[in-house]
């Protein structure tokens, strides 16, 4: 693999060119990454989703945060307005990409799916210019797999947020195989402006994240499934016995069992080791619909 050099991590980094951002998908993780780019690094953002219904709730959610903040002094009335007017909403890569000041990068955070995601970038990489720098928010599947679809490889690149990603500090950087120096370290610097403190990883299977993560919650759904202990046991014992804000199993509730089970099965599939086996009862969850905290039912009630 070819040496490259990476930027600082220094927060205060500004971006290298970038004058306007693209987010595609307006659930949770896309709103975050927009209200960001726009309070944060005060960019211009276009954030895309096909529902309009699913941008009209996007866009009260994202009232609803500011107006916290404006309640708690952290934020002015004038301020939540500027934040607000720098966001704009499309429902197409045409409109995305055919506006009078196309954006520098965009963000895809959709559904963890290998076809959707290929299909979009291939969309992208014929609608935007050559020098946009096209980014995924996959949290496991590979960017040099995405960027075979793109017509500009060089160009694509993942950028991996946390979730809540206007609270959560960290972006994992994934260049892909073809990935150029000048994207790497332009992705740097968005995220630096945008507040975020970044680590870089190789284009590996859960990257460094979910393939530490993941094995995790899916050995406490074994310990659950295996009747070792309650879920409140199970949790409470990781909470209170190794320092950590919430247990596995609640974890899994917030983060979405559909969403761990997809990462599970990329794990077990591209590793070929059986301990990346998802647990039977993560399936039944899923295929019953208890999704967790966004379906108010996974293995807690909400």
């Amino acid at each position: 693999m070819p040496t490259r050099r990476y930027a600082s991590n220094d927060a205060t980094s500004k971006p290298h060119g970038v004058q306007s951002l693209g987010v595609i998908g307006a659930g949770q993780m896309g709103l975050g990454i927009a209200l960001v780019g726009a309070r944060v690094a005060q960019l211009p953002v276009r954030l895309m989703d096909v529902s309009q219904d699913q941008l009209d709730k996007g866009l009260r959610f994202m009232d609803k945060l500011l107006e916290k903040d404006v309640q708690r002094g952290r934020l002015t009335a004038e301020e939540k307005q500027q934040v607000q007017s720098r966001v704009s909403v499309v429902r197409s890569v045409d409109e995305l990409a055919s506006t009078a000041s196309p954006a520098d990068l965009i963000v895809e955070a959709v559904s963890e799916r290998v076809d959707l995601k290929l299909s979009l970038f291939r969309d992208l990489s014929e609608a935007t210019a050559p020098n946009t720098i096209l980014a995924s928010n996959t949290s496991s599947i590979s960017i040099t797999k995405i960027a075979g679809a793109s017509l500009h490889p060089e160009r694509v690149i993942g950028m991996h947020f946390m979730n809540p990603v206007p609270v959560m500090k960290l972006v994992e950087v994934i260049p892909g195989l073809a990935t150029s120096q000048q994207t790497i370290d332009t992705t740097l610097a968005v995220s630096h402006a945008m507040g975020k403190t970044t680590t870089l990883s190789q284009d590996v299977p859960g990257f460094i994240a979910n393939r530490l993560l993941m094995p995790y919650i899916n050995e406490a759904v074994f310990a659950l499934q295996e009747g070792i202990a309650t879920r409140e046991d199970i949790d409470t014992t990781m909470r209170l016995g190794t320092n950590v804000p919430m247990g596995p199993l609640t974890l899994a509730d917030f983060i979405g069992l559909d969403t761990c089970l997809a990462i599970m099965r990329v794990l077990h599939t591209q590793l070929g080791d059986t301990k990346y086996r998802p647990a039977v009862l993560l399936q039944k969850y899923v295929d019953a619909g208890w999704l967790g905290k966004k379906t108010g039912r996974g293995f807690y009630e909400y």
